[in-house]
């Protein structure tokens, strides 16, 4: 007779599964950019290689989110993706034309991708039915994170970056062994509704909200798709593009737990300008330096940028978005944040490093974050002239 896992041994196996999954994404994210340097690719090209993972995530996160769905399980799926992603990573290995590593990374992200947002799925549905916070299980992601990039950093400064594949492979299978001891989950979010989305994009705010989020996300994606490549151009090692990643991971949990504890006494749009200007400040200092000791403690302001968008951007949809239309306005942010953002700042930003270099590409991306700061003060005080105008008129009446 099989007996159901005590409630803290199943968070624990999440938490460690999170923290596994999101090792493997420090690697894709911190070290496969100098992977693509050592097979002698251009800056275009990696530019090009990095815009297939958002490209192909906005149709393999609606298929095995669907998948899930029909087949009511979280488990077995996420182990489908997890064998199929180490197949595929062995397989990258073999090869080095720029035709077929192309080929195989679309292949790989197919199965890549949705693991993040199914992950996240596990852990709301754990955290509520154990009555916990998902942050509480989250932050082992970030942690898993600043580990992995420190470690490997070190790791692949000795043995060089043409090891990152190998790598992957090994945390693929050390996240496989890990998914079985989990307790399988029915997959009963709800999904995006397409008779919703005319309905969300026809309120002004939220439609304005998006651009904006838009333009900071490409900022944000210009800085994930071209730090390594920056660093190492200006004499970094792997170990110590491996510290900022370690150094922006990791300052993003104090952020988690505060804004968790105190968020609430602070207004979204506010808080998000100020987000905006952070990130124009240290996308900027990163344009202006270049001692890579100096671009490396910039990371620090990743606590403050992206830590407060994070959390509180999802926050805002909930607010402004009606209930039965969530699930649309969270896919809707999902897309405009990671994909298209991402293929965007792939496409072009590959192209600005090749033609201008780091100091260009970031002064773009500094812009890009400083009109979005601006896009949201302006939405702010917008808000707070209607808030008046509206105690104003009720007083009047009354």
């Amino acid at each position: 007779m099989a007996y159901p896992a005590p409630r803290n041994t199943e968070a624990h196996w999440l938490r460690a599964f999170t923290f596994m999954i999101f090792m493997t994404s420090s690697v894709v994210v911190s070290y496969l950019p100098l992977y693509y340097k050592s097979l002698h690719f251009t800056s275009v090209q990696i530019g090009l290689l990095y815009s297939i993972g958002p490209l192909i995530s906005i149709i393999s996160n609606l298929f095995w989110g669907v998948t899930s769905d029909k087949l009511g399980t979280l488990k077995k799926v996420l182990i489908t993706l997890l064998v199929a992603q180490i197949v595929l990573s062995v397989a990258l290995a073999q090869v080095s034309s720029y035709g077929l590593v192309a080929l195989l990374l679309v292949c790989f992200y197919f199965f890549y991708f949705p693991i993040y947002p199914l992950n996240d799925s596990f852990a709301i549905m754990t955290a509520q039915a154990q009555g916990k916070s998902f942050i509480g299980i989250r932050v082992f992601g970030s942690i898993g994170f600043a580990v992995s990039a420190l470690l490997f950093g070190f790791i692949l400064r000795s043995v060089g970056a043409s090891y990152s594949i190998w790598v992957i492979v090994l945390l693929g299978v050390l996240s496989l062994v890990l998914a079985f001891p989990l307790t399988d989950k029915r997959a009963t979010m709800k999904k995006m509704e397409l008779s919703g989305l005319w309905v969300v994009l026809r309120q002004r705010e939220v439609l304005l909200f998006f651009l904006f989020v838009l333009l900071l996300a490409i900022g944000h994606r210009l800085n994930e798709a071209f730090l390594g490549l920056s660093l190492s151009q200006i004499g970094a090692d792997e170990s110590l593009v491996g510290w900022a990643w370690m150094l922006s991971a990791l300052s993003e949990i104090p952020i988690f737990f505060l804004l968790n504890a105190y968020g609430e006494r602070f207004k979204e749009l506010p808080l998000l300008a100020f987000s905006g200007l952070t990130y124009t400040i240290r996308l900027l200092l990163i344009a202006v330096l270049q001692d890579p000791t100096w671009i490396v403690s910039t990371q620090l302001l990743h606590s403050v940028s992206f830590g407060i968008f994070y959390f509180v951007a999802v926050r805002y949809i909930s607010r402004v978005i009606p209930d039965e239309y969530r699930s649309t306005g969270l896919a809707l942010y999902t897309i405009v944040w990671s994909s298209i953002a991402g293929l965007i700042s792939g496409t072009f930003g590959g192209i600005l490093m090749q033609s201008f270099g780091k100091d260009v590409l970031y002064e773009v991306a500094a812009g890009f974050s400083f009109i979005a700061c601006l896009g949201f003060i302006t939405m702010a005080t917008i808000a707070r002239h209607s808030e008046t105008a509206t105690i104003q008129k009720s007083s009047r009446h009354s």
